[in-house]
């Protein structure tokens, strides 16, 4: 769980203290506010919210000149920079400015959508609010805000969280949540998908993702039915729609008031854009290559309708050598080298499959910005250790920045500093 995001655009020093472009720290507890360090190429980030509630930060001395920068001190052999102006939001070209959002507990908001501890949450946001923190991100739930009714929304609970942030001066980047909550190591909140959802799901269990064994995935719903009639007459993507139009209605006075600087919009399992293709509940271990998650039958009519149009209506069908949730690679005959994969088959189906990924990343991703327009948009991408072009890459993070009237192709930035364009992950993140 990301216990604070740290975006850093520009650096102290070119030559000798560049920056990394942005970091995300990982946390299993998001409750916890002790003292943290990021590192950075050249130095390192910190902040404390309990002890001395400051935020530093410092460049390793290297005997760079520091005449251009009036708010540095030297302390112990380091650069420190004590304070600094504040500049307009995402404007920070030249500076060392880092702006910090502070991540909220997920179970700020209970399933009645009222605020959980009030007094107690204005504490820990009063001393955010001393150490200079920008503000705080927040996980707007579907399964708690559209919970019985379709198209029946209640907001309460985070009108008066937004309220509360407000007053105290703080922003807020929120996360449209479709997934389900919990499940995973370390969880203790557990917020389930709609109750009219999962009724949907009793009677017709294809709109989770399916493995070859038939097992569902009800963690989010599979997409499949992005453009499927399923869900009490409308498609998945018009629900989510429906859903980031009624936030935008509803809190418009904080988008025009500059409170809310970014929107981040789940995509899949865990709010990533990927395939449940590791989950611990079907008996994954890491490093397992997983399985492959198009059994519904709305996926498999995908799939089918694409081998037909190529001709070879017998490839409507998915690898039946890929294995199992914690087969390695060399023991399958897909995966292994020279396996299947590379075959005329295999390449048109690892094309199609990771297609799919694409298309609902480009529909959602759309919508959102004709939803939020003039806002900035975010979502992520995970994906583990890579190898490309020879070169082991460490990736645990991506993550898709929409700006205000950006055009297409999307944008996706790794939290180290590469950018590649939006259709370039149709081959990577395959299961």
């Amino acid at each position: 769980m990301a216990l604070s995001s740290v975006r850093i655009f520009s650096s102290l020093n070119p030559q000798t203290a560049s920056l990394i472009a942005h970091s995300t720290l990982q946390s299993r507890s998001p409750t916890s506010l002790d003292y943290t360090l990021f590192s950075v190429k050249g130095g390192f980030v910190s902040y404390s919210v309990s002890g001395s509630s400051r935020i530093q930060a410092i460049v390793r001395d290297k005997g760079e000149r520091t005449e251009d920068h009036p708010l540095v001190n030297n302390v112990d052999g380091n650069q420190v920079i004590e304070s600094w102006t504040r500049l307009p939001e995402r404007d920070f070209a030249g500076t060392p400015y880092v702006p910090v959002y502070v991540m909220l507990p997920l179970g700020v908001i209970d399933m009645n959508c009222e605020l959980v501890d009030a007094d107690g949450l204005l504490d820990q946001l009063r001393i955010l609010k001393s150490a200079n923190v920008d503000g705080v991100m927040v996980d707007c739930w579907w399964g708690i805000v559209e919970a019985q009714t379709p198209q029946s929304y209640n907001w309460g609970g985070y009108k008066r969280l937004f309220q509360i942030v407000r007053d105290l001066g703080l922003k807020l980047q929120v996360v449209m949540s479709f997934h389900e909550c919990g499940g995973n190591v370390g969880d203790d909140v557990h917020i389930p998908l709609p109750q009219w959802v999962r009724e949907i799901g009793q009677s017709n269990p294809d709109i989770y993702f399916t493995d070859r064994e038939g097992r569902r995935n009800s963690e989010c719903l599979t997409w499949g039915i992005d453009k499927e009639r399923v869900l009490k007459g409308r498609t998945a993507v018009e629900v989510y729609f429906d859903y980031m139009r009624s936030f935008r209605v509803e809190f418009d006075e904080f988008f025009v008031d500059g409170v809310i600087s970014e929107i981040e919009v789940g995509l899949g399992p865990c709010g990533e854009l990927r395939y449940p293709s590791y989950t611990a509940k079907h008996g994954w271990r890491y490093p397992g290559i997983g399985e492959f998650q198009c059994y519904d039958k709305y996926l498999m009519k995908s799939l089918s309708k694409a081998a037909e149009i190529r001709g070879h209506t017998f490839w409507a069908r998915g690898p039946d050598n890929a294995g199992s949730y914690n087969s390695t690679p060399h023991e399958t005959g897909f995966f292994r080298d020279g396996g299947d994969y590379d075959s005329y088959y295999g390449r048109f189906f690892l094309n199609w499959y990771s297609q799919v990924l694409v298309d609902h990343g480009d529909r959602v991703l759309a919508l959102a910005n004709l939803a939020f327009e003039g806002t900035c948009i975010a979502a992520k991408v995970s994906a583990a250790a890579s190898s490309i072009f020879g070169t082991d890459i460490d990736f645990s993070c991506f993550e898709i920045k929409l700006q205000a009237n950006s055009s297409r192709p999307f944008v996706v930035k790794n939290c180290g500093s590469a950018l590649i364009s939006f259709p370039a992950i149709r081959h990577s993140l395959v299961v």
